[in-house]
C-alpha cells in the first residue's frame, strides 16, 4: 500500500527555528526506510525555505509520498494558554493493535477521522481510542500520558496500536515518561496528560458519558 503519505507537523518560533527538528526528521526518515520510499533527503531544505521571513509562530505541516515528493504548507499558529485543560471523550471507534501503519504517521487517517466524528467540538477538545482489548491507545491527534504518582508518567506501548509521537519520544528518552499499558481503570487513579509534538503537553479531564 502507497496510496498515502508521511506526513510531520512541527512548530516553528522565531528565535528558536523548528522544535524538535532531529526528531521529525529522524522519525521521517526512519517511516520511508520502512515503508520503502525514498529517502526524505530534501525535507530539511523543503522546510526552511517554508519559513523564510516569517515572524510569528507557525505549524509547519510536511508530506512526503512514495515517489519521494516533498509538500510542505505552513499556517499561523496561536499556542495554549498555560493553564489550559482539554476535555477528552471516549470513542466508540476502536484501533487494531495488529494494524503496523498504526505506528507510522501517514495520511492514512479515516479511523482517526471516524472518532473525532462521534463528538461535537464543543463536547470534546480531544477523543481517546482503546484498541481490542480495551486498552488506552492515544487520542486522534495526540499521545496519552498518565501521572500515577511514581514520578514519571506512564504512556502505552506503540504495540498496542498507536503512534510513536515525537513529543512521546523526547519524554521518554529524557526520563520523564515511561512505557507501560494503561487500562480505563487507571485513568482513574492517577491525572491524564495529552499532548503532541505542536502544542506539547496538556492537562486533560476525560469525560465519560
Amino acid at each position: 500500500m502507497t496510496d498515502f503519505s508521511l506526513i510531520e507537523t512541527l512548530l516553528w518560533q522565531p528565535g528558536e527555528g523548528f522544535i524538535r527538528l532531529r526528531l521529525h526528521l529522524a522519525r521521517l526518515s526512519r517511516s520511508a526506510r520502512r515503508l520503502g520510499f525514498p529517502q526524505p533527503i530534501e525535507a530539511a531544505a523543503k522546510l526552511d525555505e517554508a519559513v523564510a521571513g516569517a515572524d510569528g509562530p507557525l505549524r509547519i505541516r510536511l508530506t512526503f509520498d512514495a515517489q519521494g515528493r516533498i509538500e510542505v504548507t505552513r499556517a499561523a499558529f496561536v499556542p495554549l494558554a498555560l493553564d489550559a485543560t482539554w476535555t477528552v471523550r471516549l470513542a466508540e471507534t476502536r484501533l487494531n493493535s495488529a494494524d503496523r501503519l498504526l505506528r507510522i504517521k501517514t495520511t492514512r487517517r479515516a479511523v482517526y477521522e471516524a472518532a473525532r466524528a462521534e463528538y461535537r467540538p464543543d463536547e470534546a477538545d480531544e477523543v481517546m481510542l482503546l484498541n481490542e482489548r480495551g486498552e488506552v491507545c492515544e487520542g486522534t491527534i495526540t499521545s496519552i500520558f498518565l501521572d500515577d504518582g511514581t514520578g514519571i508518567m506512564r504512556t502505552p506501548p506503540i504495540s498496542c496500536g498507536l503512534l510513536a509521537g515525537v513529543l512521546r519520544t523526547e519524554l521518554i528518552c529524557g526520563r520523564k515518561a515511561r512505557v507501560g499499558r494503561i487500562t480505563l481503570a487507571d485513568l482513574d487513579a492517577g491525572t491524564l496528560y495529552i499532548g503532541n509534538s505542536l502544542r506539547g503537553l496538556i492537562r486533560a479531564n476525560l469525560v465519560r458519558s
